[in-house]
Parts: structure tokens; C-alpha cells; sequence
């Protein structure tokens, strides 16, 4: 074996220390000071601080993409209104207040749906409770 006493370059000071102190204690001197970053000019300007994001828009950033579940209903959505327009099934439209409205549909939008029955009749997709072709529940047409 060889005794021979080798030195290692401390990265502080650039001196040489044993390599037995360098192999234990990697760096000699660890202090508190050390550890902090070190001030630079900025120019008269304070360093920049990283905010964090508030709670809840953190938890929309990580949470589980709904998204895709919204597409997915919007293309059943307007597969299923097409299919109507196509086959001029007779539908009934049920809203929000009660009235019923009979008729087939003429053509939709992503806010409205146009309904061509004893008139012509606009209804705003929100102002509808449900929808259902005519004799598909057991209950009567409107008169």
C-alpha cells in the first residue's frame, strides 16, 4: 500500500487540504453564510421575488382536465339535435317554467335552438328543462 500523503485543492480557498479531511468533510467550512446566495448589483433595483399562485387557481391548474368531458357532451349534443333535424322528428321541448313546445327542429346554434311547429318559436338552450321525441314518454302531445 501506498503511504504517500496526497492533498486535494480546496474549492474555497484554493490552498491544498489532506485528502483524509477532504474525504470527510467535503466542505470544510459550513456555515450558514455560505449557504445563502450571494448579493448582486441589480442596478438599484430589488431582486425579483416568485409569487405563488393562489390557492384556487393552483388547485384548477393540477386538478383533472374536465375539459374532455365537456367536448364529449357537446359532440353527443349535436350529433343527437343533427339527427333529429334529419329524420324531422317530432320533439318536445319542456322549459324551465313549464310550458311545453311541440315541434320539429329547423336548426341550432351553441345557444339556441329553432322549433318549427304551429309557429316558428326561438328557444335559448338554458330556458330547457328536457327534451323528448313525441310518443317516447307516455305522456299526451300538447293540444
Amino acid at each position: 500500500m501506498n503511504n504517500t500523503r496526497r492533498s486535494v485543492p480546496d474549492t474555497k480557498t484554493g490552498s491544498a487540504i489532506p485528502a483524509q479531511t477532504a474525504l470527510l468533510d467535503p466542505e470544510p467550512e459550513s456555515s450558514f453564510e455560505s449557504s445563502q446566495p450571494t448579493a448582486q448589483p441589480t442596478d438599484g433595483l430589488a431582486p425579483r421575488k416568485r409569487r405563488s399562485l393562489p390557492s384556487t387557481l393552483a388547485a384548477k391548474r393540477f386538478a383533472p382536465n374536465h375539459h374532455e368531458d365537456h367536448v364529449e357532451n357537446r359532440q353527443a349534443e349535436l350529433f343527437y339535435l343533427q339527427k333529429q333535424i334529419q329524420l324531422q322528428t317530432q320533439m318536445i321541448f319542456v322549459l324551465e317554467d313549464g310550458q311545453r313546445v311541440q315541434g320539429v327542429i329547423e336548426w341550432y346554434d351553441r345557444n339556441s335552438i329553432k322549433v318549427r311547429g304551429k309557429s316558428r318559436v326561438l328557444i335559448y338552450k338554458t330556458a330547457i328543462k328536457y327534451l323528448y321525441k313525441l310518443g317516447e314518454i307516455g305522456l299526451p302531445p300538447e293540444k
